[in-house]
């Protein structure tokens, strides 16, 4: 694919008025954040001193291997051999981390076993809670580690979940990587067709499965579910079932079934493989908009690495604070709840629909487990803002410092409705990636809060924002990239051969830059604001989801001839996803069509992937070459004109530009002109 073309970015916002901060933070604050304590070690050890965050950030940025040997030693990361040099070798993609040094993410974790405070605290929507002690986690780890060795699983074997956002999972999770194998999850509410075509990549030797979940006051059983994906995935050796939902439920039932009692059973030590810096952790998926979900793999090393440095020196999390990011199995931000552990937190776990019985029903968890630290997307906030949620009148929230928030675009509106219903609390906004598992932008509890903004480039990250010419920007709207290495841009995507798929996702624009698809402004203070996805994946609720996989499910249908989606992000708003349908000559679009048609993209993806209204047209708009022209079309309904997303003489079919034309002036009307950021319309 090429994404050279970069003439479409946001317009710049028109000069505003000298703006307050709408939080500052104490001189407690600053004086006991884990950045000022960062910043005096710098001095002591370093003889490094700034003046400012800005100043830290930009020899972090221009001084990679520097910044990143200091955090490994300002934080201690364990490892048999001592480090060397951080970075050997710049090239992007392929640049080479601390060699020679071996370790492991289950170590850096257990540093912390000797706390006095929980190591999780877990409710779920039917009200059960239970708390895990830091000792009592690690017997189970190690418990599972040596049953999953007596299944066979070594080092680089793949380890599948089909898990929900429990104590459970966080155990299976350390227990494989402990032995050096890879972890790779779903979440159970996803459907048949997206867990097969991540899984079928990966070939897992063993499963780690629930039986079931509750989701909205509903149960519902996926043990036939588990049935069908066991038979099409014949490289599974053993199938580990967890009794979530039917305690009764048997693993017996199943070929090679072992009982989750049994494998976490017995006193055991735990016994972890030191594997290189750059032996992978985990896949996770991605998915551009077209083909299987990209299989995107990440090290130990690289992960441990941004995932203290984003807990402690962003997050600000100390040892025994008590962390919350609302999140399911199949987004990126469980993996970085889990890396709560890695800063010494107490990890607060909620399974379930953060909306039941009622939008109190989160914040009546935070209250109850005394969190710190609360973070959810940012549709959750859009989501309170409309109900007229009041958390403070059905919560003591006395402990609460932070909020963060990620996943989309936090409006202006939702960080004033945090700062008067929540509290005087830091809102921590970040945004980052699945693809290197981390942050690009975020914050820090030394600086002030600016309503819509983030507050900073993160640490080690060379963040722009490029025009058309890959000129850098300021206080403009353009691409974000990434000028140099990150220690967790991928190691590679499964079965990508030659990097191919690799480099055409992030490094066809400008070779060697990290293109990340997203509109960006950076503004004179160092603040920045991101105005949405500048390509045409969706991205519902924060997670992403190839619009190919969506297709396949709504195309197998007899009466849809074609079909195309459009994710449309609109600054404080909630993302509207219309889906357009080509039917058979003679079908109607019926209302129980319609209803089949979500039924069946709930059944193959989730929930979470169901359109806001699906439409009947004439034709779906393609190039000459066949593909579907989702991003034209998509800026077309942000507002864009015609002429300046599409030429006809490129199309295969350009009179079904009509139809398109004048429904993207209806959005227009209906949403404002999207391709302004706010503050300019």
């Amino acid at each position: 694919m090429n994404h050279s073309t970069l003439s479409t970015q946001p317009a710049t916002p028109s000069a505003t008025a000298v703006e307050l901060p709408a939080w500052r933070p104490s001189a407690d604050t600053i004086d006991s954040a884990r950045i000022t304590e960062f910043m005096q070690w710098l001095c002591v050890e370093r003889n490094l001193s700034f003046g400012s965050y800005e100043e830290l950030w930009r020899w972090s940025a221009d001084h990679i291997d520097a910044f990143w040997s200091a955090l490994w030693d300002w934080a201690d990361i364990i490892s048999v051999e001592p480090r060397g040099d951080a970075l050997v070798d710049a090239t992007m993609p392929g640049a080479k981390w601390f060699p020679g040094v071996r370790m492991n993410y289950v170590e850096q974790v257990f540093r912390n076993a000797d706390q006095t405070t929980p190591a999780i605290v877990f409710r779920n929507e039917a009200g059960e809670s239970r708390e895990l002690s830091w000792s009592e986690m690690k017997r189970r780890v190690a418990a599972l580690a040596a049953s999953l060795r007596g299944l066979g699983v070594t080092r680089g074997d793949r380890v599948a979940a089909f898990m929900p956002n429990t104590p459970d999972t966080i155990v299976a999770f350390l227990a494989t990587v402990s032995v050096g194998a890879i972890w790779s999850a779903c979440a159970p509410d996803m459907g048949q067709l997206a867990v097969l075509d991540r899984f079928r990549q990966i070939a897992p030797k063993v499963m780690i499965a629930v039986d079931g979940y509750r989701y909205g006051g509903k149960s519902y059983d996926r043990r036939e579910l588990l049935q069908t994906l066991l038979a099409e995935l014949p490289s599974v050796e053993h199938l580990i079932l967890v009794p979530d939902l039917d305690p009764r439920a048997r693993a017996d039932a199943f070929e090679n079934g072992v009982s989750w009692a049994a494998a976490t059973a017995g006193e055991a030590p735990l016994e972890v493989d030191q594997v290189p810096f750059d032996h992978p952790l985990w896949i996770v998926y991605s998915s551009g908009t077209t083909g299987l979900p990209k299989a995107i793999v990440h090290s130990h090393g690289g992960i441990v690495l941004e995932h203290v440095k984003l807990t402690t020196l962003h997050l600000n999390l100390h040892p025994g604070d008590r962390f919350h990011w609302n999140a399911s199995t199949g987004w990126i931000m469980w993996n970085l709840q889990a890396g709560g552990l890695l800063a010494g937190a107490t990890v607060c776990l909620y399974d379930g629909n953060p909306g039941y019985p009622d939008m109190n029903a989160l914040w009546r968890f935070a209250g109850e487990a005394r969190i710190n630290f609360f973070g959810a997307g940012a549709a959750y906030f859009q989501s309170c803002v409309k109900a007229g949620v009041e958390p403070r009148n059905v919560a003591d929230l006395t402990p609460l410092r932070a909020v963060g928030s990620t996943g989309s675009p936090l409006s202006p509106e939702g960080y004033r409705w945090i700062l008067d219903h929540v509290g005087a609390v830091w809102i921590n906004a970040i945004s980052g990636g699945t693809d290197f598992a981390g942050c690009f932008v975020a914050g820090v509890p030394t600086l002030p809060v600016y309503l819509g903004e983030m507050q900073c480039r993160c640490l080690g990250a060379r963040v722009e924002a490029f025009d058309e010419a890959g000129r850098a920007l300021i206080d403009e709207v353009g691409e974000l990239v990434c000028t140099a290495p990150m220690p967790s841009m991928p190691l590679y995507f499964w079965n990508d051969e030659g990097q191919r798929r690799y480099r055409d996702s992030y490094f066809d624009t400008w070779p060697g830059i990290w293109r990340h698809g997203d509109w960006l402004r950076i503004t004179p203070r160092g603040g920045a604001i991101i105005y949405g996805r500048s390509d045409a994946t969706i991205n519902r609720y924060g997670i992403r989801m190839g619009t190919s996989e969506l297709y396949r499910a709504v195309e197998d249908l007899p009466e849809v001839l074609d079909s195309m989606v459009v994710d449309l992000e609109y600054l404080g708003r909630e993302s509207y996803m219309p889906l357009f349908v080509v039917l058979r000559p003679g079908v109607e679009l019926t209302t129980e069509l319609t209803a089949t048609i979500r039924e069946r993209i709930k059944a193959a993806l989730s929930a979470r992937h169901v359109p806001n209204e699906v439409l009947q047209v004439s034709a779906i708009p393609r190039t000459l070459s066949g593909k579907k022209m989702e991003l034209p079309i998509k800026k077309l309904l942000l507002g864009h004109p015609v002429e300046k997303v599409a030429n006809p003489d490129t199309m295969a079919n350009p009179d079904s530009l009509d139809w398109f034309r004048e429904f993207a002036a209806g959005c227009v009307q209906r949403f404002g002109d999207a391709s302004k950021p706010s503050s300019a319309r």
